[in-house]
């Protein structure tokens, strides 16, 4: 066991951090605009309770964090794959590179080890990884993303379309799944959609411990799960994911595995 992952029902999860840092000039705006419905006593209370998310700035710091997957006698298992290379789509934006490769290696797997990657949605910072040089990373693994998400990502073309999702297609490495899908008997897929249409999220042990991509964006978000986020596709939709997801998760104790809050695993419980 890592000393810093969690186990529920023998699954393993670990976090892999890939890196750390604030948005780039050209998606970085105030933290109230950032977050729509926030208020100005929650950002008091946020800067005294958490504030390793502020920069001497106030700019918002966040973690980009992966999730390893580990099912016993099941596959191994990677929750996105990070902000990549230098030259990468998540180069205009975010702190390349990723150290992902190096946080695997650092849990004794090489990219080879990896069976299934589970993209939770093609943002840069969450996919941008899987490719390098126009050669994918993870060269023996079953890539799985929502046909949703497939075809919202070809209708506005892009970055990551051409050198991200267009070399797993032509290695014949990328699975396009509608709705759930369960890898295991504790492991599931389930859809999650509004922060984009075809956002999925990791569920191990039925929302014991919940691996959930951005469905949650920054401590505001859990302190009120009805806030926004500028940079949702459909904030009304993503608000209503997040609220019932953390209510399920409320219901049996679980655990939050969220990649850009300072701790990757924040306990969800109903006390």
């Amino acid at each position: 066991m890592h000393e810093d992952s969690q186990i529920v029902s023998g699954v393993e999860v670990v976090p892999l951090h890939d890196a750390i840092g604030p948005m780039g000039p050209s998606l970085r705006r105030p933290l109230p605009e950032t977050f729509p419905g926030s208020t100005p006593a929650l950002w008091e209370r946020l800067r005294a309770e958490a504030p390793e998310v502020f920069g001497p700035d106030g700019a918002w710091v966040l973690r980009f964090y992966c999730f390893l997957v580990r099912v016993p006698q099941g596959p191994t298992i990677l929750v996105d794959t990070g902000l990549g290379p230098e030259d990468s789509p998540a180069s205009s934006w975010a702190p390349v590179p990723g150290g992902l490769i190096g946080a695997l290696s650092g849990v004794g797997l090489a990219p080879s080890d990896i069976d299934i990657v589970v993209l939770t949605h093609v943002h840069s910072d969450h996919a941008s990884g899987a490719v390098a040089g126009g050669v994918p990373v993870f060269g023996n693994a079953r890539h799985v993303l929502q046909r949703d998400e497939l075809d919202w990502l070809r209708n506005g073309g892009g970055a990551v379309l051409d050198e991200v999702v267009q070399p797993l297609q032509d290695a014949g490495l990328l699975d396009t799944i509608t709705g759930g899908e369960r890898l295991s008997d504790s492991v599931a897929i389930a859809l999650t959609p509004g922060h984009t249409p075809g956002h999925q999220s990791v569920i191990v042990d039925d929302h014991r411990l919940v691996v959930a991509g951005d469905i949650v964006m920054h401590p505001a978000q859990l302190a009120d799960p009805s806030i926004t986020y500028i940079y949702d596709e459909d904030p009304v939709a993503a608000a209503a994911t997040r609220i019932d997801l953390l209510a399920r998760m409320r219901d049996r104790d679980g655990i939050l595995a969220a990649p850009h809050l300072p701790q990757p695993f924040v306990p969800i419980t109903r006390a």
